[in-house]
């Protein structure tokens, strides 16, 4: 009855692929201690299922078609999950270029390097080889891509077998757990180690706040003399008060509030922002008033629309001119799951969902400007997904020499990378939209790794078999490597961002989750803070952090040997 199973499942292995999948996908959203071990159970999933149905005793020819198959799986699994990334992080890989954005990639720079020379300490006095080494690296950092990239250069390499190449999964699945919970524990004890009160040292690092979970409007009565005069640009910037004005009341005359706005005395203005925005400006322009413009809707009126219009794609707000040619203000911005307030710099991206406030007759018009379309939303552009991944894939066959006899390339992981940040970065070239919807994003994304880890486990289900078999002693071996590598990159990480570099911790540990590339440590993070500002620390070293993982675990092939 097994046995037959196990044929019944070697025969199919597209039935295989997916019976991974439904085995290892409910896995990872299994929470222990508020932490989960997220898409790594599906690599587990196709590990165990692998090793079952890839039995020595298999026919060659079927094993071979099976690894052939799969192989094509977990390449267009990650190719695909890498672009639509890189997509998606574009913005804030290119914002990182700024003082503070150097800082906290320095930090990540710094632990990444330094971390890679443990390992080679580490493996030469473990006696493990360079695959091992290279496998450790991504799984103590729990980088999928960079897994990808090795094992796409292990094979490229004379003589080896299944068992070679199953080397690094073996490593990077026994110290990915390791590279999950460590930092988890890093963050705990570093908030009692340099004595912070988290909530307190929020309250000064308001500049860093780019997106919030909600919002709110409330009208305030401009009462204080030294008001008089100050602009929109002034509340901004000198007052430091992220909020825009929505409508206003000068005397009996209800309007849209202009941008070029200047208060008087007893002015009325609905003021859009966070909740500490709002109470900031004010008691800069006098006080919260009684009155609440937004009730009166006799005249104006808000909408909330879908942008789908290519043509108000990649330009700041300022370029589409919404107040002068249509009399309307976007008051807020939602983009995925977070609210932002928008200003003049501000750029559209397919799929956000704004909120403009403008007069009556002129909400149907706005609605068509800026498209309105759910359908078109849905509908993913394939035409430039594929010209963008085509590209991607090409760069990252181009060999890169580092000299020493060491040739790199990005691979079918990091060209795509490359070339979506690139293109992230513009948004749009002539008629071509580069990026996509952020519920296409995420659901393309999360597919694509998914077919990785299911189809990168069922291949090496059979060497970590063997591997294990053979020496058991291999899992303390590489648990305590794991061990010793995290513990000293966390801490590492502490102490250079906090200590040399000054970030605060609640943005470091955000810069500890994307050091490895972690959504459950950044999940983790923010219930620790009780805001959002370790999203901005990882946000901002994410793309960076996968790109050198990509680089030193190839790099680790050669100088580990």
């Amino acid at each position: 009855m097994l046995h037959g199973s196990i044929a019944f499942f070697a025969h199919n292995p597209l039935l295989l692929l997916f019976a991974v999948v439904a085995l290892g996908y409910p896995i990872s959203k299994i929470k222990i201690a508020g932490a989960s071990l997220g898409i790594a159970s599906v690599l587990f999933a196709g590990i165990a299922l692998g090793a079952v149905v890839m039995t020595p005793d298999l026919d060659a020819a079927l094993k071979k078609d099976i690894s052939k198959e799969m192989k094509l799986v977990y390449e267009l699994g990650l190719a695909v999950f890498v672009y639509a990334m890189g997509l998606a992080i574009s913005h804030s890989f290119w914002a990182a270029f700024t003082k503070e954005g150097i800082k906290k990639n320095a930090t990540v720079a710094i632990v990444m390097v330094i971390s890679t020379g443990v390992i080679i300490v580490v493996a030469r006095m473990l006696h493990f080889d360079s695959r091992y080494a290279a496998g450790l690296l991504t799984g103590s950092f729990t980088n999928m891509p960079a897994l990808a990239g090795v094992i796409e250069r292990v094979k490229s390499m004379p003589g080896v077998d299944a068992i070679e190449v199953a080397k690094p999964t073996v490593a990077s699945a026994i110290a990915y757990p390791i590279g999950v919970l460590v930092p988890m524990l890093a963050i705990l004890l570093s908030r009692r180690i340099f004595g912070v009160n988290l909530q307190e040292e929020a309250k000064g690092l308001h500049h860093y706040n780019s997106g919030l979970s909600r919002l709110s409007a409330r009208t305030v009565r401009v009462s204080n003399l030294q008001a008089v005069g100050m602009t929109h640009v002034d509340l901004r910037d000198r007052g430091n008060c992220k909020v825009v004005f929505g409508r206003m009341s000068r005397g009996d005359v209800l309007r849209v509030a202009p941008l070029d706005l200047k208060f008087q005395m007893d002015d009325q203005v609905l003021l859009v922002g966070s909740e500490e925005d709002i109470a900031r400006a004010a008691r800069i322009l006098g006080e919260i008033s009684e009155i609440a413009l937004e009730d009166d809707i006799s005249e104006i009126d808000s909408t909330r629309v879908f942008v789908s219009n290519h043509d108000v794609i990649g330009r700041p707000l300022r370029d589409l001119q919404l107040p002068e040619k249509h009399n309307g203000i976007i008051t807020r911005l939602r983009r995925g799951d977070v609210w932002f307030v928008p200003d003049a710099d501000t750029v559209l991206e397919l799929g956000d969902r704004i909120r403009v406030v403008a007069f009556k007759d002129d909400l149907e018009r706005i609605e068509e400007f800026f498209g309105d379309s759910y359908r078109e939303l849905s509908e993913v552009s394939f035409l430039t997904f594929a010209m963008g991944l085509a590209v991607g894939l090409a760069l990252g066959q181009v060999p890169i020499p580092l000299g020493h006899g060491i040739i790199f390339k990005l691979g079918f992981a990091g060209g795509p990378l490359m070339m979506a940040l690139i293109l992230g970065r513009y948004h749009k070239i002539g008629p071509f939209v580069w990026n996509i919807p952020y519920s296409a994003n995420h659901t393309v994304r999360q597919f694509g790794l998914v077919l990785f880890a299911a189809g990168i486990g069922i291949i090496s289900g059979e060497g970590f078999r063997h591997i294990l078999s053979g020496n058991i002693a291999w899992l303390p071996i590489f648990l305590g490597s794991a061990l010793i590598v995290t513990v000293v990159a966390d801490s590492l990480a502490m102490f250079v961002g906090y200590k040399l570099f000054k970030i605060p911790l609640n943005v470091l540990f955000g810069i500890v989750a994307g050091t490895h590339t972690q959504p459950v440590v950044l999940g983790f993070a923010n219930q620790q803070t009780k805001n959002e500002l370790p999203n901005v620390g990882f946000a901002t070293v994410y793309p960076l952090a996968t790109i050198l993982k990509i680089m030193l675990a190839q790099a680790l092939l050669v100088l580990a040997a």
